[in-house]
Order: C-alpha cells, then sequence, then structure tokens
C-alpha cells in the first residue's frame, strides 16, 4: 500500500500516485507535444541524476518522535477507512504472535504500545507504519497454515518499523519531490504545452529509477531481520519459505509486474535469500526458550 510514511509493504504492488500540476499556456510561444516530449529526455536524465547524489539519504531526515506520529495518524485514518475485521479470534491470534515476537526483535518501541489489526478485506496484503503499527489483511490471513507461517510476515512488518524504513522512504521522498517541484515550476514559467504530462513522467523516472530499487532493498532486509525475529521467538523458520512458495503460487493465477516495476523483489529472489539464511535461523531456533 502506499501510504504518506508508510514503510514498504512486503505484500502488495502498487505505485505511488505522481501528482501532476494542471497545464496552463499564459501567452507566447508554447511548446508542441514533441517538444515537450523532448524536453522530458533530457530533463528526466538531469532529474535522476539529482537523486542519484542524495541516494545515501537515512533515516536522520525524519526525527523519531515525526515518524511516529506519521505512522500512527496514518494508522488511525486507515482504521476510519477501511472496515475492521470483527473475527475476534482472527484479532487474538494476530496479536499474540506480534506480541510474542516485538521482545525478541529489540524493538525501541514498548511492546504494549503495538498495535496489530486485522482488516476485514480479502486482499493478499499486509503492511507495517512508523510507530509500531500493522496491519494484516483477512485475505493472507487465510493463506497461512499455521502460526509459523504468520509469524513469517508480522516479523517482516516489525522489521520494517525497527529498521526505520519508513523514515528513510519519507526522507527519499521529500528530497525527490523537491526536485519535482522545482521541474514543474520551471515547466510552468516556460509556458511549456502538457507540462503536467512532463512533470509526471519525471516523477515516473523517478520512481522507477531511485525510490523502487530502495524500497526492494529494504524488503529483503526485512525479510532478513524477521527471519531472525521468528525463530528466537520460537516459531519454526523453515515455514518461512514453506509460506513463500505457496504466496508466489496463489499470485501466479494473475498477471504480476516484472521486478523492476515493483516496489518488491521477485518471488524466487526472496526465496532464494530466505534459503540462504536457513540454516544460521534454524539454530536459532533450536537456542529459543519457546518454541510452537
Amino acid at each position: 500500500m502506499a501510504m504518506n510514511g508508510q514503510a514498504g509493504c512486503g505484500y502488495h504492488r502498487a505505485g505511488r500516485r505522481c501528482s501532476a500540476w494542471a497545464p496552463s499556456v499564459r501567452g507566447g510561444a508554447a511548446l508542441t507535444r514533441r517538444d515537450a516530449l523532448a524536453v522530458l529526455a533530457g530533463a528526466s536524465g538531469a532529474a535522476l541524476v539529482g537523486c542519484q547524489q542524495v541516494s545515501g539519504i537515512t533515516a536522520s531526515l525524519v526525527s523519531p518522535e515525526e515518524e511516529t506520529r506519521l505512522g500512527r495518524a496514518a494508522f488511525d485514518q486507515m482504521k476510519n477507512e477501511t472496515p475492521v475485521s470483527r473475527d475476534r479470534a482472527m484479532q487474538e491470534r494476530l496479536e499474540a504472535i506480534g506480541h510474542r515476537i516485538v521482545p525478541v526483535s529489540g524493538s525501541r518501541i514498548p511492546v504494549d504500545e503495538w498495535e496489530f489489526v486485522v482488516f476485514d478485506t480479502e486482499e493478499l496484503n499486509a503492511f507495517a507504519l512508523p510507530g509500531g503499527r500493522v496491519g494484516f489483511y483477512q485475505g493472507i490471513l487465510r493463506l497461512m497454515d499455521n502460526d509459523a507461517q504468520v509469524a513469517t510476515v508480522m516479523g517482516h512488518e516489525i522489521a520494517h518499523v525497527n529498521a526505520r524504513h519508513g523514515a528513510q522512504r519519507i526522507g527519499a521522498e521529500r528530497v525527490s519531490g523537491f526536485g519535482l517541484e522545482a521541474v514543474s515550476a520551471a515547466l510552468e514559467i516556460g509556458q511549456v504545452t502538457y507540462g503536467g504530462e512532463v512533470a509526471a513522467a519525471l516523477g515516473l523516472g523517478t520512481q522507477y529509477g531511485i525510490l523502487l530499487p530502495y524500497s526492494r532493498s529494504h524488503e529483503l532486509e526485512a525479510d532478513g531481520l524477521g527471519l531472525t525475529y521468528m525463530a528466537e521467538a520460537g516459531y519454526d523458520p523453515a515455514e518461512a519459505v514453506a509460506f513463500w512458495q505457496d504466496f508466489a503460487g496463489e499470485k501466479s493465477a494473475g498477471p504480476e509486474l516484472p521486478a523492476f516495476f515493483s516496489t518488491h523483489p521477485a518471488d524466487e529472489t526472496r526465496i532464494a535469500q530466505f534459503r540462504e539464511l536457513l540454516p544460521e535461523a534454524e539454530e536459532a531456533y533450536r537456542r529459543s526458550s519457546v518454541q510452537g
């Protein structure tokens, strides 16, 4: 899902909507559509170079307090706009697994300040927001054969919060947005016909060239951390591989974007990483004091 301040979700393929100002011509010579596309060809490269110069952006651009405020406000808004499940057993199951994983994860947020909510839709999705907010949709929970598979996704989402991926994404969006606003203003001053289309296309260029690969690296990092979390909480990490194989099969029934145009790695990439990390996670599982 794409929400302000939201960390990249591991299970939903949705692009960020680009906002473009309405094109206007106020006298003087205006460029044709072909001219505008020529401007785009040159300007998009400049925009991407600018983004690459700040590709080392970190969470230091956003304070933990602001990150928490934005995440919790967005989560409250989501609860107002999306039906919350009335399945009490499903909700209690999610909370129990979350409360078991958080303490072993080293989270700076106290366990009693986390909130886990099941949403009443059949979407195959789950997400995390800064401030200790995790949402699961009923659709993805119905695919899970056991608590360890729920813990696979739960560990991943908790990892997004702990690694402050939300703050890093907010910072990257702010820097990118600043550059695009400047380009849009320049196009408007120059009275470029179809300037809105140019600005929107620049947004897409920045999105695919800079921001989405950044999110894919977050997804893989969250997968690795989450695997460790679930193992240390006493959930069999081998179920992570089983879940992802089942999940990939479920998605194969419908169209799927290539990994390059997705905010998430290809399923085979994720499964390969899980298999590589599995021996170490299994050792952590064997050492864990609670298993189930």
